[in-house]
Formats: C-alpha cells, sequence, structure tokens
C-alpha cells in the first residue's frame, strides 16, 4: 500500500465520491484494476459538444487547460479582474476543492455558472456535479445567481447551418441545489481520500447507475462464477441485488429459491446439468419455413455523431456507412457482397442505399440477427431518400429475424451464458472454429470499434487508411457469415 497521501477534490472526483466512495478511492489509489469500458467515443462526443457550447452566450475568453491548476486560477482571477463577461473553463480552488466551470457568465451583482454535458437529459449525477461547483464558488464568497445545466436536443433536426440556441436545451436547476448536503459529502469524502484504507462498501445499485462502474469485477472477485449476476433474460438489476443481498448468489442457491423466471431458471438447470440443452425444433422449423430461397444476408454499421452534421438528422441519430451481404441461392451457392463508404466528407447512406438497392432485389427474403435495428435504419433512411423508398421499404418488408430462436429461449446451450447475443451464441454452436473466433480479427472486433474507426479512416494515411478499411470489411462479412453458420446450424438440427 502507499503511504498516505492528502488528496484534492475536483468536480470528477465528487461525482465519483458521491456515486460510491470505494470508487472514488479505487480511483485514486488503485486505477491499474479499472477494466476498460470502451468510453472513448463518449469523451470524445462530450468534448465536441462541450466545445460547441462555449459560444452559447457570444463571444467568450477561454481559460487554457494545463496541469498547473495555480496559473488556471491565476488566469481566472485576470479574466474577471479584466471584466470578461463569459469565461469557459474559469477555474477555482477552496481549501483544496477544485473546480473549473464548462461556461461562467459574470455579470455586475453576481455569476451565473452552467455545466455542459451531452446527454440528451438530465440526470442525477449532473445535479451533483454543478452543486459541488455551486458550492465552491459561494464558499469564496461570489454570489451565484443562477446554475444551469445545457445538454442535447434530441429533437433537434438540422436544416442549414446549425443553430446552436436550437440544438442546447438550458434547465435552470438551481432550486435543486443543497449546499448543506454538499458540505457533509466533502467532509465525508475527504476523510476517504485521506486514509489508506479501502472503503468497506457492499456492492448497490451505483455498480451500474448512473454508470456501469469499470471496478465490478474486482469488488466481486470473491463471488463464485458464474453467479446471481450472470443471470440474462431481463432479470432486473435490482432483482439481482435483491438476491445478493439475501445471499442468493450462487446457482444451486438460486434455484432452490423459486425466484427465478422461467428463462432464468432454464439458464441455471443448463448450466448445472439438471436440464440437457434446450432445443425445440418445431418453433425452429417454424421459422425456417418463412424462408424463401434466395436467402439476403444482411448487417449493417453505424455511428452516431453528438452534432450533426448532414441535413434531416438528428444529434444522436444512426448512420449507416457500411454493409454486408451474404446470399444464398437454391442450390446451396453462396455469394457475398459488401459496401463500405469512402467519401468522408459526405452523408454515408446515399451511397450505402444506391448500392443496398443494386444488391438486394424487391420482394426476396432478406435475414438478420435482431430486426428491431436493421428495421429502423430503413426506416429512416427511406424518410431521407424519396427516390429509394420503396426499395428500402420493401427490404424492410421482406425481414426475417433469427435472433428470436435465442432470445425466447428455443435453442439454449449452456455455453451461451445467459445470453442470445451473436457473440455469444455463435461461439456456443461452433467452439472450435477459429475462422468464426471475433478475437482473431485485427483492429476491428465488435461494433463500437467499426464506429470509431470509420470516424477516424478520413485523418490516416493512405496507407493505414487501406489496411483499416480491409479489416473493417473482413469484421463485418463476419457478422453476416456468422448467420449463414446459424442458418446452417438450424437447418441441421431440425434435419
Amino acid at each position: 500500500m502507499k503511504d498516505v497521501i492528502i488528496m484534492n477534490l475536483s468536480k470528477s472526483r465528487y461525482t465519483k465520491g458521491v456515486t460510491c466512495e470505494k470508487y472514488l478511492w479505487l480511483n485514486c489509489y488503485k486505477p491499474e484494476l479499472a477494466e476498460d469500458m470502451g468510453n472513448q467515443t463518449v469523451f470524445e462526443n462530450g468534448n465536441k459538444v462541450g466545445d460547441l457550447a462555449r459560444s452559447l452566450f457570444g463571444d467568450y475568453k477561454l481559460v487554457e487547460y494545463t496541469t498547473d491548476y495555480k496559473k488556471m486560477i491565476d488566469d481566472t482571477k485576470e479574466c474577471i479582474d479584466s471584466k470578461e463577461k463569459v469565461i469557459c473553463e474559469a477555474s477555482f480552488s477552496y481549501n483544496g476543492n477544485f473546480i473549473s466551470v464548462d461556461i461562467l457568465k459574470v455579470l455586475d451583482n453576481g455569476l451565473e455558472i452552467y455545466e455542459v454535458k451531452s446527454s440528451t437529459e438530465v440526470k442525477d449525477i449532473y445535479i451533483d456535479d454543478i452543486s459541488y461547483q455551486t458550492w465552491v464558488l459561494k464558499k469564496l464568497g461570489y454570489n451565484v445567481l443562477k446554475s444551469s445545466i445545457v445538454y442535447v436536443n434530441n429533437q433537434y433536426i438540422k436544416d442549414g447551418n446549425l443553430n446552436i440556441k436550437d440544438y442546447f436545451v438550458v434547465r435552470d436547476v438551481t432550486e435543486l441545489i443543497d449546499l448543506d448536503k454538499v458540505e457533509e459529502k466533502v467532509k465525508e469524502l475527504k476523510k476517504v481520500l485521506d486514509s489508506n484504507l479501502e472503503p468497506n462498501r457492499d456492492l448497490s445499485i451505483n455498480c451500474f447507475d448512473p454508470y456501469n462502474c469499470p471496478y465490478f469485477k474486482y469488488c466481486t472477485k470473491k463471488l463464485k462464477s458464474p453467479n446471481v449476476f450472470d443471470l440474462g433474460w431481463g432479470f432486473t438489476t435490482k432483482k439481482k441485488l435483491d438476491l445478493y443481498y439475501k445471499n442468493i448468489i450462487e446457482y444451486e442457491d438460486l434455484l432452490k429459491s423459486g425466484l427465478l423466471n422461467e428463462k432464468t431458471t432454464n439458464q441455471v438447470q443448463v448450466n448445472l446439468g439438471k436440464k440437457k440443452e434446450i432445443i425445440d425444433k418445431d418453433y425452429i422449423k417454424n421459422v425456417l419455413d418463412t424462408l424463401k430461397f434466395p436467402l439476403y444476408f444482411l448487417d449493417f454499421e453505424s455511428y452516431q455523431d453528438a452534432i450533426p452534421v448532414y441535413d434531416g438528422t438528428k444529434p444522436y441519430q444512426q448512420l449507416c456507412f457500411q454493409y454486408s451481404l451474404h446470399i444464398i441461392d437454391k442450390d446451396g451457392t453462396i455469394t457475398h457482397k459488401e459496401y463500405l463508404h469512402d467519401k468522408y466528407d459526405t452523408n454515408p447512406i446515399y451511397g450505402l442505399c444506391e448500392s443496398l438497392c443494386n444488391d438486394i432485389p424487391k420482394d426476396v427474403c432478406v435475414v438478420v440477427y435482431n430486426d428491431g435495428f436493421e428495421k429502423s435504419r430503413l426506416r429512416e433512411m427511406a424518410y431521407l431518400i424519396p427516390e429509394l423508398s420503396e426499395h428500402l421499404l420493401n427490404i424492410r418488408e421482406n425481414i426475417v429475424d433469427l435472433l428470436p430462436v435465442f432470445k425466447n429461449q428455443k435453442f439454449y446451450t449452456k455455453d451461451m451464458k445467459g445470453s442470445a447475443s451473436i457473440k455469444y451464441v455463435l461461439p456456443a454452436l461452433y467452439p472450435n472454429d477459429e475462422d468464426l473466433n471475433y478475437h482473431n480479427l485485427d483492429q476491428v472486433h465488435k461494433g463500437d470499434e467499426a464506429s470509431a474507426a470509420y470516424l477516424s479512416l478520413k485523418d490516416l494515411s493512405e496507407d493505414d487508411r487501406e489496411i483499416l478499411r480491409k479489416n473493417m470489411l473482413k469484421y463485418c462479412e463476419l457478422d453476416t457469415y456468422a448467420m449463414v453458420k446459424i442458418y446452417e446450424k438450424l437447418r441441421d438440427v431440425v434435419d
């Protein structure tokens, strides 16, 4: 254990501590134990939205970030002394409590503070964040007139130049701030940070809300695996925690409790070997009977941008940039087609939809895995491209989904680990097939990595871009090839 050191609080540390004192302590003393939660895209969106919001109130003065916090505080004082009306990243410290205010309005009779979030709603943790900032400023003797959260209006539709007044929502939360609560919490968290003892904090809803905690695996390392937290099939976090608090954690105890639903009971029974794998041949046969050759196995890749770039689109709207298509003819011949947008300064859906309508004729059977995603994207694209609307909606109307076979537990094995996700189903059905192993791919192994990869392409050298494009195509191709192999396995079990 490190020697005891006195840690200062920032607003990010404060909100971690509000969520869980142990989270805060581990983040300061044992950060190497944290799992990578894959939040890079979220972080980048936050930065873009924050930068955009700075001009919300006109011209502003920016306090440049530096690890020298004293300089940031001195620069802020200079801005205030110079009568700057709007200061971004204005920095202050009170007794080791450091804050940088996203947007500070300086009025003759006091201050207004604005905390910018890339979310489309106001969460409780945001109130904690701005409450801490308000507390620091009031402790320094400032008259804080108003405290507000600035967040994204997800109903905004871009039409021409971006209108940031319409893009953002500004909500006054002054009346929700409890300064006495902040005072007590600061004292409590200071004691936590000044101790070399890891807080003894049990699991709680805060392990999952407002965010999935990166230390959950560490905090549950003594629990036998699998356990209550591995239950699938819509078994809620609250229900899992209720069982955990009753010490009903291991699968044997869960089964004896009688508190599981039908699907989680099946999951536990199959795992313990008390029930064989579940294969409902009649159900599977009925699904397969709806398929008519030729079969078009389709999968899209998409990305979400916090700030809409193209007319007719909303914040965080899914924009498809890539698809893979495996086609099986009646004689068993398999053909593969694909598309990956390469004009990075244009809306990718136009080129993608034109190619898609060339590759998929009308009135053919289109097979997907989780039709909610593909159907939603096709409907959105049909709206944006009227000239292709009829064809795109025809593709949508002829979709058959393989997911219900697994989601409805009509085919379930122990190795699916309580999930109907294709990333679990595929290795369960083909455990020794290295060609179907996503981990063997280079650079891109899952959907969020494909999205991040696409957004990075325009900034790469020609050679690096070509390598990444090939790996993106391989990833998407595996998604539809996986569906082909799942289809073949379903055929095998009913033949």
